[in-house]
């Protein structure tokens, strides 16, 4: 079974007008998701993440200054892209705390897999700070509890967002137990992701494309550099950031995926898990800018879940 986690906050989060990170954003993907295909999805609101659970990741003092920081009306600004209205907070909490049910449900067998239609994204928010959209980092507050509760000693994350996961890459750095994999495009925002970083136990595995790049680079990256660092790895839970911002569509990057792309690597990420993690995914929505290839692209992704769930 494959559950889906979401809950109406994280619609109501709004950056502002002309804002990339809409809340047309989420309307998409939850549309997409309520056509007859994905009537199999058990579908679960998320409660929000408590302090204690986000400051496993984060500092305590950045997390009580950002909440504190959420406006009571209009728009407070927390750098030049990232942008909170009131319900940010209240959004951005459902999103950590979907993270940590989809770890509960898929850890209890409760489900095969699930997937996380939440937002803010949280990729780029590091241990102390919010930006590039993301105000608390979902995937890897997910990682955290799934260690810290539930026991799992190896935990990868793999990140096909189109923009480097800088936020995910520096809580995993200096934690033995966590694997960072990427690919994205480079040079591009946020600036980091070259293969030369590799963190403090050799757990970073940047795989970077050249603007332009299409499916073959892609799945070159993915069979080459991707999938056999994680058959060594072995990881007991597999944990995805997916963004489907590398369509050729997407107005914010310059990488030329299409959805086969995305239900391609899905699948490829289903065999690792099958192989080491007991068929454990859990799987969170990232960036994705162009509407209708957002809905298709998770779309695309969600149906691989759902065959891998037995759905």
């Amino acid at each position: 079974m494959t559950i889906l986690f979401s809950h109406p906050y994280c619609v109501q989060h709004d950056p502002g007008a002309g804002h990339p990170e809409r809340p047309d954003r989420l309307k998409a993907v939850l549309d997409a998701l309520g056509a007859p295909e994905f009537a199999g999805l058990e579908r679960r609101l998320a409660l929000g993440a408590t302090a204690a659970q986000i400051t496993r990741v984060h500092d305590a003092g950045h997390v009580l200054a950002l909440l504190e920081a959420v406006p009571k009306s209009g728009l407070a600004r927390v750098d030049a892209d990232t942008v909170m209205s009131p319900a940010s907070g209240d959004a951005a909490l459902r999103a950590a705390g979907a993270a940590i049910a989809a770890v509960d449900a898929v850890m209890k067998g409760e489900a095969a897999n699930a997937f996380c239609a939440v937002r803010p994204p949280g990729h780029h928010a590091e241990p102390d700070r919010a930006m590039g959209f993301c105000l608390f980092n979902s995937v890897a507050v997910g990682a955290a509890h799934a260690e810290a509760v539930h026991g799992v000693e190896r935990i990868a994350i793999v990140d096909f967002d189109v923009h480097h996961g800088n936020g995910t890459q520096a809580m995993t750095a200096s934690r033995p137990n966590w694997l960072y994999a990427s690919t994205h495009q480079f040079p591009h925002y946020p600036g980091t992701g070259s293969v030369q970083e590799r963190g403090e136990y050799n757990n970073l595995v940047n795989a970077p494309l050249k603007a332009g790049a299409g499916s073959a680079e892609f799945r070159a990256a993915f069979e080459e550099v991707i999938i056999p660092a994680l058959d060594r790895f072995r990881p007991e839970l597999l944990m995805i950031s997916a963004g489907f911002d590398a369509h050729y569509r997407d107005p914010l990057a310059q990488i030329e995926l299409t959805e086969d792309d995305f239900a391609w690597a899905t699948e490829v990420l289903v065999g690792v898990a099958r192989r080491h993690a007991g068929g454990r995914i859990v799987s969170l929505l990232e960036g994705g800018y162009d509407l209708s290839a957002l809905a298709f692209s998770t779309a695309a992704h969600v149906r691989v879940l759902m065959a891998a769930g037995g759905v």
